[in-house]
């Protein structure tokens, strides 16, 4: 072998063992800024879990997704969050375009077609379902038994109803759209006269956080709640005795969850990892695990304490008619609320 030829097969093998010997680009590190209306399920299940994996600082702020909204819009010019966890939709995105931006998470492609990131900003991770929840000590002094949305126009319930204000709280506008499709339509007066019957029961208290909703009735000053899957399932999965959940006969709509990232986020590698997390395989193990449904639909529901579809009356709603209506029903609502309480 002549003397070039080994100089360059040398340099050929020293090469292949640089690039072998170099270390991988660090993942992770840093931190992670997240605003988020999310129970505390996912926040530990899923949120801390991803900082611990992969040694991000979370830092969070909790509130509900109408006050996410605000923040975001109040800090806009100088962005403070990186990731909203939860409360986004498409209702959320197409009247807030401006707060987000654009990200596709790894895997994306892998989900069902419905569910894919389809506007290129958020990304669908969990399935959430609409039921109410049922204080069963209370139920059953009162003689009665709560399965369905008209059973929460029984006289003897006027004042012991839990519902979340639609205009600020996502989970209460998914049980106001519920109520709608499956009451006569989204635009039927027979729809819009049981949220007005819905609102005299209420009888002048709207809970100003969805937490509250739940807590409130597993604590016992409500009979019954508007809320929805996974912080009612997780109160059983925790050991509580005195809750049931009710999914209503005349129907439950399940919506994807979705996550995004804040426009001109500072910690922008982590929230892009974020993303990819929360619908790899690991992340979406670990949400049917937990008390919610993943997105990805070929993952086993692996919680004992979840009810499966097949004993549920499916509805399903019309995500993009509802998101271009979401404006014109949350000032409906808000309007409807103050003529009953006037």
């Amino acid at each position: 072998m002549n003397r070039l030829l080994k100089v360059m097969l040398t340099a050929i093998l020293l090469t292949s063992i640089l690039i072998g010997c170099t270390p991988a680009p660090k993942v992770g590190g840093g931190k992670l800024v997240v605003y988020s209306p999310n129970s505390d399920g996912e926040i530990e299940g899923l949120l801390y879990y991803f900082g611990d994996k992969y040694d991000v600082e979370i830092e969070l702020q909790s509130m509900g997704t109408g006050e996410v909204l605000s923040k975001l819009t109040a800090e806009k010019e100088n962005p403070q969050a990186d990731v909203m966890f939860g409360g986004m939709n498409l209702g959320v995105w197409t009247n807030n375009k401006d707060l987000f931006q654009a990200y596709t998470a790894k895997g994306d492609d892998k989900l069902p077609e419905g569910y894919r990131n389809k506007t290129g900003f958020f990304t669908n991770y969990l399935l959430s379902g609409s039921n109410l929840l049922v204080n069963t000590d209370l139920e059953a002094q009162l003689g009665i038994t709560i399965t369905s949305y008209a059973d929460l126009l029984n006289p003897v319930l006027k004042g012991k109803i839990a519902m979340g204000d639609a205009t600020r709280s996502s989970s209460a506008f998914a049980q106001l759209t519920n109520i709608l499709l499956v009451k006569g339509g989204y635009d039927s007066d027979e729809a819009w006269d049981f949220v007005r019957q819905l609102m005299v029961q209420m009888n002048g208290v709207m809970i100003g956080s969805s937490s509250a909703v739940y807590r409130g009735v597993a604590q016992g000053e409500y009979v019954v709640a508007l809320t929805y899957e996974d912080p009612s399932v997780a109160l059983l999965a925790d050991g509580a005795k005195n809750v049931r959940v009710v999914y209503p006969s005349e129907g439950a709509v399940w919506l994807p969850s979705a996550s995004a990232i804040v426009a001109g986020a500072k910690n922008l590698d982590n929230a892009k990892l974020f993303l990819d997390f929360l619908i790899s395989d690991e992340g979406q193990k670990i949400v049917a695990s937990l008390t919610n449904r993943p997105v990805n639909t070929t993952i086993t529901q692996t919680n004992p304490f979840m009810v499966p579809f097949s004993q549920i009356n499916l509805k399903f709603e019309d995500i993009e008619y509802v998101a271009s209506k979401r404006p014109e029903y949350q000032k409906r609502f808000a309007d409807l609320w103050a003529e009953v309480n006037k």
